[in-house]
């Protein structure tokens, strides 16, 4: 990672990123997307947009299922790989979360702790300014973000994990409102360091967000098979919330 760049700019470029997160539970991904589309009535004719969409496996399942999709990211690497999948109904850019979107949509997604990457609260509340901009009128909103007060009750300080003769050491804190995860990734004779960095934002801090963006909290959800909330076990923190008309 340059000086330059920011921890995101790097580590979701690098293929590190996608070789230690292999592992994601794709059947479970998929399941919460039905359970959310049966949840919204979501119709084929409304416009989904997937904001942070990594290298596209919430887009391609929902456009499998018929809808309408824009999946947008900065890694321009995540979206040279999504972009292979590419139809009349799915499409793929790049594009900084935080900055106005040209079109509007319907439901708008942002999904497997997407928010809070940056250090700033402006930065972070200007990607529901976002959401709020690119919402038409009664659009949705659904950011699934990590239950951070379970996550604190449950860090794991340290482990290693060796995936295709790549070691991953990794070391988690939590400090100063932040809580980061740094990888030493070794790989034959190369010895790489990233960072993870995500705020820790509370069920509180988003009811206050989504007020203060002027958007209508409908509903919160713990698990993704959209079980009722619950602060010291749910492992998941998934807010559906309306814009106002």
């Amino acid at each position: 990672m340059t000086k330059q760049q920011k921890w995101y700019q790097s580590w979701f470029d690098t293929p590190y990123y996608h070789i230690l997160y292999q592992q994601r539970n794709y059947d479970e991904a998929q399941r919460f997307i039905k359970n959310l589309v049966a949840y919204l009535k979501i119709n084929e004719n409304q416009n989904i947009l997937d904001l942070a969409c990594g290298k596209g496996r919430h887009s391609i399942f929902l456009n499998s299922l018929g809808y309408n999709v824009t999946g947008v990211d900065l890694s321009k690497q995540s979206i040279l790989e999504a972009s292979k999948s590419t139809n009349a109904r799915l499409k793929f850019m790049i594009h900084d979360m935080r900055y106005p979107l040209e079109n509007k949509y319907d439901i708008i997604l942002n999904l497997f702790t997407s928010f809070g990457y940056f250090d700033s609260t402006q930065d972070n509340f200007d990607v529901l300014k976002t959401i709020k901009n690119s919402l038409n009128d009664d659009g949705i909103g659904v950011i699934d973000f990590m239950n951070t007060e379970y996550v604190i009750q449950q860090l794991v300080p340290s482990n290693t994990i060796e995936i295709e003769g790549i070691q991953f050491d990794i070391k988690r804190t939590f400090k100063e409102g932040i809580i980061t995860k740094t990888i030493d990734i070794f790989d034959g004779d190369k010895v790489i360091s990233y960072e993870e960095r995500v705020q820790a934002f509370f069920y509180q801090d988003f009811i206050d967000m989504i007020s203060k963006a002027n958007l209508s909290f409908v509903a919160c959800f713990g698990t993704y098979d959209l079980e009722p909330y619950n602060a010291q076990t749910s492992d998941r923190l998934i807010l559906i919330f309306k814009n106002n008309a």
